[in-house]
């Protein structure tokens, strides 16, 4: 990138994405929609000074400088041909009946591996389902066109939810090629929901839906300064979407505050007929957890074991402790789980054997005319099509996952019940009983490394897979910078604890304000 290209992306990024909702109206004010929260953007077209056809133009207007052409984000993988249509058709029901709710004609992106039965394919990204059109949305998908939400697209991701081969780079896809960090563009964004995460941070959309097994919502938020919250296994239903494993995978948020986050949260859950694991879930109203001092007499406790690999990023996060404390939460320092480093090989057991059974299910549904129509005819599409899909890395993880048996075998059992019982009851549980918590804290992941199609992705750590092998919940919000890349912090606790990690996160993003908007540098050092 030449200096007079960094220029223009500079005065890109610096300029507010203003809209005027309501042109003909001489009193109307202009709206920022840059950095809004959903319920600014309800109040605004509740008060006449925007309309949803206004923000979904305003918000298509910016993918396609932003994303499409300017630093080239390569967040969004492909656009809805029916939003404006669709926003149209709820600024009337506005006029005529009112609101449905606080997500009527709010703009969303849809992670690719969410079902949505429109005029737009469903891949993970891969080649191979090109021209997939699924047989009916995904319940996620359904209950936000439900409340009034405007799918704008699908968001790009790590292909098949970075479940395919070694030395893997997140945030690239052979559909849709490599995502950046719009913190710095050379920086991976993580994954395996990239591009939810990137686009949510550039302000593309209102708000993003991304998914996680583990750490494919919070370390991508992580990475690119967004709140991402990964809820309790069961809260959301899983039908529609493309799996990895159906002991770990679920749906999420991913926002740029909190608040965004438990209004969303709330209206994706609820009970559904089409996955037996939903049968406890119940919409709340998880906004009555935003309390400015959720933190004054919390016990949290602080999983050392995750700090460490960044000497930067443990400075940043001491201070986000010391925030805490200073909002009044009483700090357990350290609160080891006892089960730390011990389940990690189980986990990939059960994610193998899980990831061909649910592959072959999900395909199977789309019917005779699916692209393929089981993991095999996937392997031998990326063999065949080598030069696009294996250029970078291989399929070493998905050729594993073909060669595991039936989940009869009593080594997925074994290691099912290990994984779940060493994260959950003797590892999260265990801790938080001994210590009597309300919830964990601990690094998300260390700050983007580059990205690397030599060495493939190399980590620096992260604090995910706890709450993601036991299928608990956590919440990332950021909590600082260093070098001009975000670092999030994260906190995690039991089952069904939603509500309280809320008020945590509420109360600790109000007091630490960390998150920045990103400038698009092309490099460090710029």
């Amino acid at each position: 990138m030449n200096r007079r290209d960094f220029i223009k992306l500079s005065s890109i990024a610096a300029v507010p994405l203003v809209v005027d909702g309501c042109a003909a109206v001489r009193e109307c004010r202009a709206f920022t929609v840059e950095e809004a929260t959903i319920p600014q953007l309800q109040e605004a077209m509740t008060s006449g000074r925007l309309t949803t056809v206004a923000l979904t133009k305003a918000y298509l207007e910016r993918i396609s400088q932003i994303d499409k052409a300017g630093p080239k984000l390569n967040s969004v993988i492909e656009l809805n041909p029916d939003a404006l249509d669709i926003a149209r058709q709820l600024d009337a029901e506005r006029k005529a009946k009112g609101p449905r709710g606080p997500l009527h004609g709010i703009p969303v992106l849809l992670k690719d591996n969410i079902d949505t039965h429109d005029r737009m394919m469903t891949t993970a990204g891969s080649l191979a389902l090109v021209g997939s059109i699924a047989p009916q949305d995904a319940t996620v998908a359904r209950k936000l066109r439900e409340a009034g939400a405007v799918i704008l697209g699908k968001t790009n991701l790590s292909e098949w939810a970075n479940f395919r081969g070694d030395r893997s780079t997140s945030g690239w896809s052979g559909r849709g090629g490599q995502t950046r960090n719009p913190y710095v563009l050379d920086r991976n964004p993580s994954g395996s929901s990239s591009g939810s995460a990137v686009a949510v941070s550039a302000n593309l959309c209102a708000f993003a839906i991304g998914t996680e097994t583990d750490g494919s919502i919070v370390s991508p938020a992580s990475h690119c300064g967004i709140v991402g919250l990964k809820p309790t296994l069961g809260l959301i239903s899983r039908a529609g979407i493309i799996p990895i494993a159906h002991s770990q995978d679920t749906a999420g948020p991913m926002t740029r505050t909190v608040t965004d986050a438990a209004v969303v949260l709330g209206l994706m859950a609820g009970a559904d007929t089409r996955d037996s694991a939903t049968a406890r879930s119940k919409p709340e109203d998880y906004t009555r957890y935003l309390e400015v001092n959720g933190l004054k007499g919390a016990r949290i406790g602080v999983a050392r074991k995750f700090f460490g690999r960044s000497a930067k990023a443990t400075a940043v996060l001491n201070q986000a402790i010391e925030v805490m404390k200073s909002a009044g939460a009483e700090i357990i320092d350290p609160a080891e789980l006892p089960t730390h480093g011990q389940f990690g090989a189980a986990e990939i057991q059960v994610l193998l054997y899980e990831f061909k059974d649910g592959l072959n299910r999900y395909l199977a549904s789309l019917g005779p005319k699916a692209p393929v129509r089981n993991i095999d005819e996937v392997i031998a599409f990326n063999e065949q099509n080598r030069e696009r899909e294996l250029a970078t890395f291989g399929q070493e993880t998905m050729i594993r996952s073909r060669d595991k048996g039936p989940l009869t075998d009593p080594e997925y059992l074994e290691a099912l019940e290990k994984s779940k019982r060493l994260a959950g009851k003797e590892g999260i549980d265990a801790v938080m009983n001994e210590h009597r918590l309300d919830a964990i804290v601990a690094p998300t992941s260390g700050p983007a490394g580059t990205i690397d199609y030599l060495y493939g992705d190399r980590g620096e750590g992260g604090s995910s897979s706890p709450a993601a092998v036991s299928g608990y919940p956590s919440i990332t919000v950021p909590a600082g910078q260093h070098a001009g890349l975000p670092i999030g912090i994260s906190f995690f606790g039991r089952a069904w604890s939603e509500g309280t990690l809320i008020k945590l996160a509420y109360a600790f993003e109000q007091r630490s304000k960390a998150r920045l908007v990103p400038k698009f540098y092309p490099t460090l050092g710029v």
